[in-house]
């Protein structure tokens, strides 16, 4: 024989057991209901007798003929009461516990088949008792003459069966209700139960563990940040890699976006004040691409990806195409040069061929020279002298202020470059722009494009300057320039742009240091950055 199969859908299980619940606690309900009540009927039923008993011992006849003995007149008398007041019987008994009446005259001149000492003793008293006539509730009241003496008892009884029938009558009504309470329970059930049905796509609970489990895996399993947000704005889910990349603290489950990150762009487009598709952020060193997506519920759920590597490659690249470029300008350069040096032999002009040499050669070693004077720190050396080439390709002429003076103690020389390399790429652009045919008219005619870089330690402090040429920036605008997504030029089509400042300033803010904007002497913008802990103090300084 086959055991029977719980069901496996989720609104069956719902369904059937909320059905057993349901009934099983009705019939509880009613039986509790009902107990009380029997108890009730019980209580007013030996209320009932113990008060025809008071009264019957009330006659003075019926005392009068107890203590004569005269069991005719007390039956006489008795019946009456019993058949006036429906009580199964009504006994009269003597001093001695003899009945002098009863249903049953056969009984008559019998001892009670209970104890009638209590009431003998002047007691009055209620029982359900077990008697000759069977389970009823008796009042029992001692029987007095007019001067006080006790002469005998009385005792009424009323049956069980009608007390049941009492209980029964009062019962249907009890158990309609019942009905009534379990109908309107089925018929919730069963609206609950397909709405269940329609909200789980009917799928089995046995499914419904399995995608937990699965979606628990996805969400911690990929590369891809996830959080997750209710109607008002809380995070309710934020997996391992949107932990990482946004450095969240412990236990942010149940906390909003504004409790856990700083103000700022990060924050604003998370909570959805700032709406778009991949949209750029910066959080501390981190380049990340934001999408967020409204869901049925009123939440939001929104993704995070990394870019910092690909960011820092897409810049690499730039500066290598500007670097080839230069490359590819100085080789038709180099080949124009080396065509009017061979003019120049051919025509036999040693002496101006030997200082058109010296001329050239002197040039480039010059501009390497002062950057190897100034700047000893090797990364940011390099970076400067791949700077130089590009400028000069691009028409601008990049400066090292002569008081500059940075030694070969950078505590985060990657930090250090990516501040440096950020601000003079900006600063190349805006001095570039000098020359665009729509350029600014307070550009002098025939004036070079400058950007000039002032490095300046002191002790473990660093304070980098960088100026340019260019149209400047308004001072209604020097805060804006630091937000992520900002910028003031055409992005190009294989990255974002406005990312630049915002991650200079996240770099020297988490270092404790600062970073401010004012008008160049050059007659564009200077950016000027102090990071108070940058070099070793233990490094040997020279001087400057």
């Amino acid at each position: 024989m086959r055991r029977p199969h719980w069901p496996r859908r989720v609104f069956a299980q719902l369904l059937l057991s909320q059905t057993v619940v349901t009934v099983g606690v009705t019939a509880v309900t009613a039986g509790l209901f009902l107990a009380p009540v029997s108890r009730e009927l019980d209580r007013d039923a030996m209320q009932r007798a113990l008060s025809i008993a008071q009264v019957t011992a009330q006659d003075e006849v019926v005392a009068a003929a107890a203590a004569a003995r005269d069991s005719a007149v007390v039956q006489h008398h008795a019946e009456q009461v019993r058949l006036a007041t429906g009580a199964s019987f009504v006994v009269v008994t003597d001093t001695g516990g003899i009945r002098l009446s009863h249903t049953d005259p056969a009984r008559i001149g019998l001892p009670v088949s209970t104890d009638p000492q209590p009431a003998l003793r002047g007691e009055s008293v209620t029982a359900i008792q077990q008697g000759t006539l069977g389970r009823t509730a008796r009042g029992k009241v001692p029987l007095r003459l007019a001067d006080g003496r006790i002469v005998g008892e009385v005792s009424v009884g009323i049956s069980d069966g009608s007390i049941r029938r009492r209980l029964a009558s009062m019962a249907a009504g009890i158990l309609l209700c019942a009905g009534v309470g379990l109908a309107a329970g089925l018929a919730a059930t069963l609206l609950l139960a397909r709405r269940l049905k329609h909200r789980t796509h009917n799928i089995a609970l046995a499914d419904i563990s399995a995608l937990l489990v699965e979606r628990e895996a996805m969400l911690h399993g990929i590369r891809e940040g996830v959080v997750a947000l209710d109607r008002r704005g809380r995070i309710r889910l934020a997996n391992d890699e949107a932990v990482r990349l946004l450095g969240l603290p412990e236990g942010v489950t149940g906390r909003t976006v504004d409790e856990v990150l700083p103000p700022g762009r990060l924050a604003d487009v998370l909570a959805g004040r700032i709406a778009g598709a991949d949209l750029p952020a910066v959080r501390d060193d981190r380049v990340l691409v934001v999408n967020r997506m409204a869901t049925a519920d009123g939440g939001a759920v929104t993704t995070l990806r990394d870019r910092t590597e690909l960011e820092s490659l897409v810049r690499e690249l730039d500066n290598t195409r500007s670097l080839t470029e230069a490359l590819r300008a100085q080789d038709h350069e180099h080949a124009n040069r080396m065509h009017t040096l061979l003019g120049l032999l051919e025509l036999g002009r040693h002496e101006e061929a030997a200082e058109f040499i010296s001329e050239q050669s002197g040039s480039h070693a010059a501009v390497a020279a002062g950057i190897a004077e100034r700047v000893q720190d090797p990364h940011v050396a390099a970076l400067l002298a791949g700077k130089a080439a590009v400028a000069q390709e691009r028409g601008v002429r990049l400066l090292i202020s002569p008081g500059s003076h940075l030694p070969d103690a950078a505590v985060d020389a990657r930090a250090l470059v990516t501040v440096i390399g950020n601000l003079v790429d900006n600063a190349l652009d805006a001095a570039q722009s000098a020359l665009a045919p729509a350029g600014p008219a307070s550009t002098p005619r025939g004036a070079v494009p400058t950007v000039e870089v002032a490095l300046r330690a002191d002790g473990p402090a660093l304070l980098v300057e960088v100026a340019d040429s260019g149209p400047g920036i308004p001072s209604d605008l020097r805060e804006l320039v630091f937000e992520e997504g900002w910028t003031s030029k055409q992005a190009p089509a294989h990255r974002p742009r406005g990312l630049g400042l915002a991650m200079v300033r996240r770099l020297v803010e988490r270092a404790g240091g600062r970073i401010e904007s004012d008008d160049s002497p050059l007659g564009g913008a200077r950016f000027r950055v102090l990071l108070p802990e940058a070099l070793h103090l233990t490094a040997p300084l020279e001087a400057r």
